[in-house]
């Protein structure tokens, strides 16, 4: 499917309330699947029950944490806020936001060592089994500065530097949590900016995507060969929301 059509999609179905569409679909599967990548313990039926309703029905008397919660909803304003962003060049100030919009009101919010809103003030690593070590918290804003000021010293954006971004990016970890949603919701961003059909990485798949990241300076293939995975994926069901919606507005 044509990427500039998935964005205009996106951006013409974003006040609807129409549920078979895909901005409906890219809301709740983006939500469900970058928050379980982080731990969220909610369902995808729990989270698309509370995109659609603002409710949910817990399962099996399973504890649901108040933050899984908030950080739903959360990730629903913090995609619109991406939507209404697409064309705009990555900044500081846009990264630091996305981390506001998507602690706000959480546990974290209330503890002055997660810098809500702001760059971590404390060292952090990405994965706990197999260990990346990041930018030191001195060193965040001229790595970021880097990063950024290269990424837009390109003119013609591809996939590949995409990806390239959000390698860097990640083992920058210039955020004291929410670094792997921000750096998937930029990534989902910067397709749509740049043409390229975007794409949702998938948490029952989050071994190959974690291993594709700490393997990239060896091997950039596997990370791209999985995210062309995911790219396939969101642009089959894309085209098939797309042809349903056409479908049915064709009925009398």
């Amino acid at each position: 499917m044509d990427a500039k059509k998935i964005k205009m999609e996106l951006i013409r179905q974003k006040n609807s309330n129409f549920k078979g569409n895909i901005y409906h679909f890219s809301q709740v599967h983006f939500a469900y699947n970058s928050n379980k990548i982080e731990g969220n313990r909610l369902t995808e039926e729990q989270t698309e029950a509370i995109f659609d309703t603002r409710s949910f029905i817990p399962k099996n008397d399973v504890l649901v944490k108040l933050d899984d919660l908030i950080e739903i909803k959360n990730h629903f304003k913090l995609f619109d806020y991406m939507i209404d962003n697409i064309d705009n060049p990555i900044t500081k100030e846009m990264i630091l936001t996305m981390h506001k919009i998507l602690k706000r009101g959480t546990s974290d919010e209330d503890n002055p060592l997660y810098n809500v809103g702001g760059f971590k003030t404390i060292p952090n690593i990405i994965d706990i089994q197999n260990i990346i070590h990041t930018s030191n918290p001195e060193e965040v804003e001229t790595d970021l500065n880097k990063l950024l000021n290269d990424y837009e010293k390109q003119d013609n954006v591809s996939l590949q530097d995409i990806i390239d971004f959000h390698v860097f990016f990640e083992r920058i970890h210039p955020l004291s949590d929410g670094n792997g949603r921000v750096g998937r919701m930029l990534m989902f961003k910067e397709c749509l900016k740049n043409n390229i059909v975007p794409f949702i990485v998938l948490d029952e798949e989050k071994a190959y995507y974690m291993q594709g990241l700490k393997e990239y300076n060896k091997d950039k293939k596997y990370l791209k060969d999985t995210i062309l995975h995911f790219q396939d994926i969101y642009d089959n069901i894309c085209d098939q929301l797309l042809n349903y919606e056409i479908k049915n507005d064709g009925k009398e």
